[in-house]
C-alpha cells in the first residue's frame, strides 16, 4: 500500500514537470518527498573529501624473498662442539657461527696433502724428463708420459681443494694445509652474508650428518608482501604500481599471478620500499591500491543499484532523486570505490535503494499504464 502510494506520487510529481511522453522513460530524475523518505526509511550520506586511504584494502602477509634467506648446513658429518651465536642476533660476513669437530674433515685434508705431494712430484718428473730429452738420453715419449701424469696429478689436487672449499674451509687455510701437511679436525663455520639468526637447529654435543641444517639466517630489511586479491579486482593491480600499507609504509607490485586459486583470489606479490624494518615475516597487514586518477569515492556497498550491466547511485536534489551512473573501481567487504559525475557535498541514498530503484523504473513503465 505504501509503495503504491509512493509510486503514484512519484509518477505524478514527474508528470507535473514533464509532459506524458516517451521522454519520461529516459528521465533519471524522479520526485520523492521527505515524508515518503521517512516512511521508507531512506537514509542519506554526504560525500565529503576522500581520505588518503580511499582505495580498496586487502590482507597481505609479510614474507621473506628467496634471496634474503640462508640455511647454514653441516658441510661434513661431525660433532657440534660450540655454538657461537644466539637467536635474533645480527651477524655480518665472516662472523663465526659455530665450531664443528669432524673426522671426515681430517680425511678430506689428508686427501689434499696426498694430492699436493703427487702434483709436486709429477711436476719435478716433467722437468727431469725434459732435460734428459734435450740431452738426447731418452725418447720424447717419456716426456709426454710425464706431462700426462702431471696433468692427472694437478686435476686430483683441484678436486681435493674443491672438496675442502665445499666443506667450508677458506682458500688461505687450504693453501696452509697443502704446504705444511698439518691436518686439523676442527672447523669453524662463518656467515657468508649479513643477516639475523632466526632459528638455531644445532646444540653443543649434537652429532650431525652432512647437509643437516644448523641454523637459519634472514635479511629482515628486505621483505615482500603476498596479497590475496579477488579475481574480479585483479585487472587493476599491475606490475610497478605503488601500494600503501597500514602504518604509513609503501610497497611496489612485483608480479601478479596469472592463476586463480580455489578461493577465487589472485596472488599479488609486492616489495616493501619504505618501512620494512617496522614489520616481521609472518605478520599480516592491510595493503591498499590507491586510485590512480584520484577520482574515486569510497561509499557503502548498499548505496549501489544495478540496472543490467550498469551501476547507479541515487543522489538527492531538493525534493527529487537523480539516478546517477557510476563505475565501480573496486569493492572490499561492505565498501566500494566508485567514479562518476559526483562532487563533494552530494547526498546519496544508502538504504532502501531497492525501493528507489523500483520507483525509478516505474517511470519507464508509466507509458504502458
Amino acid at each position: 500500500m505504501l509503495f503504491s502510494c509512493l509510486r503514484t506520487g512519484l509518477i505524478t510529481g514527474v508528470l507535473i514537470v514533464l509532459p506524458f511522453s516517451g521522454v519520461i522513460a529516459q528521465e533519471n530524475t524522479f520526485a520523492v518527498s521527505d515524508e515518503q523518505m521517512r516512511a521508507l526509511g531512506i537514509e542519506l550520506v554526504t560525500l565529503d573529501a576522500q581520505p588518503e586511504t580511499a582505495g580498496a584494502r586487502f590482507p597481505a602477509q609479510v614474507v621473506l624473498p628467496p634471496q634474503a634467506e640462508q640455511v647454514v648446513s653441516a658441510p661434513v658429518a661431525g660433532l657440534v662442539n660450540q655454538v657461537l651465536v644466539q637467536e635474533n642476533q645480527t651477524v655480518t660476513p665472516g662472523t663465526p657461527l659455530l665450531i664443528l669437530n669432524s673426522p671426515e674433515l681430517g680425511e678430506l685434508q689428508l686427501t689434499l696433502v696426498q694430492a699436493a705431494n703427487r702434483a709436486r712430484l709429477a711436476a719435478q718428473a716433467v722437468t727431469r724428463e725434459r732435460t734428459l730429452f734435450q740431452e738426447g738420453i731418452i725418447a720424447q715419449r717419456r716426456v709426454q708420459e710425464a706431462e700426462s701424469a702431471a696433468r692427472d696429478a694437478e686435476a686430483g689436487l683441484i678436486q681435493a681443494r674443491a672438496a675442502l672449499e665445499l666443506a667450508g674451509v677458506d682458500a688461505t687455510e687450504i693453501d696452509r694445509i697443502a704446504a705444511n701437511a698439518r691436518v686439523r679436525s676442527e672447523l669453524t663455520l662463518t656467515a657468508k652474508n649479513a643477516g639475523t639468526v632466526t632459528t638455531l637447529y644445532a646444540k653443543p654435543g649434537q652429532r650431525v650428518a652432512a647437509a643437516d641444517p644448523l641454523l637459519h639466517l634472514a635479511r629482515v630489511d628486505q621483505l615482500w608482501l603476498d596479497i590475496q586479491v579477488p579475481s574480479g579486482e585483479a585487472s587493476r593491480w599491475s606490475s610497478g604500481a605503488q601500494l600503501t600499507v597500514a602504518g604509513g609504509l609503501e610497497a611496489r607490485i612485483l608480479s601478479v599471478s596469472p592463476m586463480t586459486s580455489g578461493a577465487q583470489t589472485v596472488l599479488v606479490r609486492a616489495q616493501l620500499t619504505q618501512g620494512a624494518g617496522q614489520l616481521r615475516p609472518g605478520e599480516f597487514v592491510q595493503a591498499e591500491l590507491s586510485d590512480a586518477a584520484g577520482e574515486g569515492w569510497n561509499i557503502p556497498l548498499a548505496a549501489l543499484a544495478r540496472q543490467g550491466e550498469q551501476a547507479y547511485m541515487f543522489v538527492r536534489a531538493a525534493d527529487t532523486f537523480v539516478a546517477t551512473q557510476v563505475t565501480v573501481l573496486s569493492s572490499a567487504g561492505q565498501r566500494a570505490t566508485v567514479a562518476g559525475a559526483l562532487k563533494r557535498g552530494d547526498r546519496i541514498a544508502v538504504s532502501s535503494v531497492i525501493a528507489l530503484k523500483a520507483a525509478w523504473q516505474g517511470l519507464g513503465g508509466a507509458e504502458e499504464e
